[in-house]
């Protein structure tokens, strides 16, 4: 019992102190982007905390009930129209832009940018981490932020036009990523406040690439947006619904059969619905 009352504690602490340090570092983005007059991506880096914290409190909540069918129905829907506007908006908005500058080159920055993401997030985590709750979930959520941050700033330096747009499309993910992986947290007995570092990667992420000028010139371009786009892409695969209910964020395999197939209709109806509604808008707009 004391045991485990020492580790309670030693998550609590690592918790508030990581929640202190994502503030002080929202405080000090918040700061340089109102310097920069960076307002659009300031805005959107908060959406991105809010969303995520949001999240966060939410699904620390539903860890302390039961796992339903209904519920991983619910973040099965989360997840699809997520994935389904992420992909949508990529291929609608940054495709276009690395093949208008330079087509093969283009071509070699979406390569790289997908097998890139799938590098980092093949082998920034041991094998043995797997067996943990905390170090998987907050350092594979904290990288595909930054990359989001990254993609983000780096578009808005060059069309800032779009970047509001397509921020809102990659943010879109970011309520049900939090709300999943606190629940697991939680379950674990790990602090879900660990989880605001993911939450404040994206502008602290975004409003340094926007502040440095980058070079101008087809090539250069080419390969920022082809970049952008195939880990933007990555990331947008990463969420799409496996029906997998670790990937879901609970560990009751013994229950994969109940409402198993129901699940499967509902990922692709929900992921096709989340590329119509980004069609829809960029209709509108």
């Amino acid at each position: 019992m004391t045991v485990f009352s020492r580790r309670t504690d030693q998550q609590n602490s690592l918790g508030a102190l990581v929640a202190l340090l994502s503030g002080s570092g929202m405080v000090l983005v918040t700061i340089a982007g109102l310097w920069a007059g960076l307002w659009k991506l300031l805005s959107i880096g908060w959406v991105a905390f809010l969303a995520m914290g949001g999240g966060i409190w939410l699904g620390t909540r539903a860890a302390r009930g039961t796992s339903t069918v209904q519920e991983r129905r619910r973040l099965v829907w989360a997840y699809g129209v997520s994935s389904g506007a992420m992909i949508t908006s990529a291929t609608l908005f940054l495709v276009p832009a690395a093949i208008g500058h330079d087509g093969p080159l283009g071509g070699i920055g979406i390569a790289a940018g997908i097998i890139g993401g799938f590098a980092i997030h093949m082998l920034h985590v041991p094998a043995a981490w797997h067996r943990a709750a905390v170090a998987p979930v907050v350092w594979e959520l904290s990288l595909h932020s930054m990359g989001a941050g990254v993609v983000i700033g780096a578009v808005y330096a060059v069309m800032p036009s779009l970047g509001p747009l397509l921020g809102l499309a990659i943010l879109s993910h970011k309520g049900p990523a939090g709300y999943a992986a606190a629940r697991r947290l939680r379950r674990h007995g790990q602090s879900p406040l660990v989880l605001l570092l993911p939450a404040a990667a994206v502008g602290g992420a975004a409003i340094p690439v926007a502040m440095t000028a980058p070079p101008t010139g087809d090539v250069v371009h080419a390969l920022l947006f082809g970049g952008a786009t195939g880990l933007f892409l990555h990331v947008a695969l990463d969420f799409l619904p496996h029906c997998d209910w670790d990937h879901l964020g609970t560990d009751d395999a013994h229950e994969t059969h109940d409402g198993g197939s129901s699940l499967q209709g509902t990922a692709v109806l929900s992921t096709v619905l989340g590329g119509i509604v980004v069609v829809v808008l960029w209709g509108i707009v």
